[in-house]
């Protein structure tokens, strides 16, 4: 009866970027707070970031710890300090990491053997982790960490490639066998989708061992995309559990702005910021932790928002090489014009901390998942810049399906830079979505999603119910294990 009923150990490895790794070490926590054992997998260099965004939960008393392994860089002819995706800064720096990840295999297949988790959850660009669970005996749970939408949308212009049935990049086409007639450029797609790469066999990878693994699970909740939900399971025929939105987990201040790296700016002078504005006012503007703009679309920004006459929050990412107050990007006497009207954060911010702020009334973002979901449970509707992976879909859903946002006018897709947008585009958005009865609406409808977010999480709510749902399957199948033994 102990072996049956002890708590299930879990295992989280996340890739190493900060966009997949801060939903994983929530998803860590809040697998703890349901009584597991969760153990995150890190690299040396991020094993402090880890261990202090789980220092609470573990002070707690929830069981929730850290364990390493070495990423190969010198093998794989890279520099030491390239110890995470977002300084890879070339296409070839990219392959390289890819590479060095791969050949963690035998490290963790080590931990995995020494400390006899129940389960692994695992990153969907760790493909091969789905071999070694099973040479363990224990299940793979993938973590895609974006929506049902994208992931489904992603899935069947993979399989049915309408793409190729058009005549040129900006003609128009309906992603085939999908809910709401949801319609794409060849142009916003991802290079790998476009024309055969290195990461389109890759790609086939990743999709393979998620069928051959036990489910995925979701960073989302089924009333946000209810018929994206039911595509993902019933027609492309995944099992799938919804326990998000895990930023959700981060119930106090101090844990809000512990998620991710050191924030470059003092918590409380930001709030403190934020305080003094009127609610709804302050405009927010982050771009995520991969998404690079050169100094010309860097200006063209900062002259939009100086001309919208609104106030706002710009997080831009410094650049090691510029002294501060020397960036070429910025226009003469720009902070000292602005300085009660906006605040510039170089580096990074504690975002959630920001959004949940009721002064922000609106947030351009890149669509990354982990963004537009925390926007959603801040109830705060947002201007949609899509750069780069499946942000062009994600799009979609915020601006089509839920209606919760304008965008910008990005039409193409890029690995590295952002497609150029000028500076009256920027004045024009921002406004839709601070000012006037389009924003009104968008805000009421934002709100309505934030609450459902808040009861999805909440005792009985759907990513409850899911989480426990996956957790008494998890029991049942150590079960079936143990038996067998």
């Amino acid at each position: 009866m102990g072996r049956e009923s002890r708590q299930l150990h879990i295992f989280f490895f996340p890739f190493v970027a900060p966009g997949h790794m801060i939903p994983m070490i929530d998803m860590a926590k809040l697998f703890a707070m349901r009584g597991c054992k969760s153990t995150l997998i890190a690299t040396p260099h991020d094993e402090p970031t880890f261990l202090k965004s789980i220092a609470k939960p573990r002070d707690s008393g929830f069981d929730i710890d850290v364990v390493t392994v070495s990423l190969p860089l010198k093998d794989v002819g890279l520099p030491e300090d390239c110890d995470n995706l977002n300084k890879a800064a070339t296409m070839d720096m990219h392959r390289q990491f890819m590479r060095a990840v791969m050949m963690l295999d035998r490290q963790l297949e080590l931990l995995m053997e020494k400390l006899a988790p129940d389960c692994l959850i695992s990153d969907m660009f760790l493909p091969w982790t789905t071999e070694i669970a099973a040479k363990c005996g224990i299940p793979r749970l993938v973590f895609h960490g974006t929506s049902a939408f994208s992931v489904g949308g992603t899935e069947c212009v993979r399989l049915y490639e309408p793409h190729k049935k058009v005549l040129c990049d900006s003609e128009p086409f309906v992603i085939p066998n999908f809910p709401g007639e949801i319609t794409l450029s060849r142009m916003q797609l991802q290079d790998f989708v476009r024309e055969e790469t290195e990461f389109t066999k890759f790609y086939a990878q990743v999709k393979e061992s998620e069928k051959r693994s036990f489910g995925v699970v979701m960073n989302s909740f089924y009333e946000l995309e209810p018929a994206y939900a039911k595509h993902y399971s019933t027609f492309l025929g995944r099992r799938s559990w919804f326990i998000g939105p895990l930023s959700l987990c981060n119930k106090e201040i101090e844990d809000k702005a512990h998620r991710g790296s050191q924030a470059s700016i003092d918590q409380h002078e930001c709030v403190k910021w934020l305080d003094s504005k009127q609610p709804n006012s302050v405009i927010y503007i982050c771009f995520g932790s991969m998404a690079n703009f050169n100094a010309a679309q860097l200006h063209e920004i900062a002259v939009g928002l100086e001309a919208s006459g609104q106030q706002f929050i710009w997080v831009v990412k410094k650049d090691p090489i510029v002294e501060e107050g020397k960036e070429e990007w910025l226009p003469d006497g720009y902070e000292s014009r602005i300085r009660n009207k906006g605040l510039i954060i170089r580096g990074w911010a504690p975002q959630v901390l920001i959004l949940d702020n009721e002064a922000i009334g609106g947030f351009v973002t890149h669509c990354g998942w982990n963004s537009i979901l925390e926007a959603i449970t801040a109830g705060v509707p947002m201007v949609t810049w899509p750069v780069a992976a499946e942000q062009f879909y994600n799009e979609k859903l915020v601006t089509r399906v839920l209606q919760i946002g304008v965008n910008v006018g990005v039409k193409r897709w890029v690995r590295y830079f952002g497609d150029s947008v000028k500076s009256d585009r920027v004045v024009e958005a921002v406004k839709r979505v601070l000012v006037g009865e389009e924003a009104e609406e968008m805000r009421r409808r934002t709100k309505a999603l934030s609450e459902m977010a808040r009861g999805a999480v909440e005792e009985g709510g759907s990513s409850w119910s899911d989480l426990g749902a996956l957790l008494q399957e998890l029991r049942l199948q150590r079960l079936a294990r143990q038996k067998k033994i």
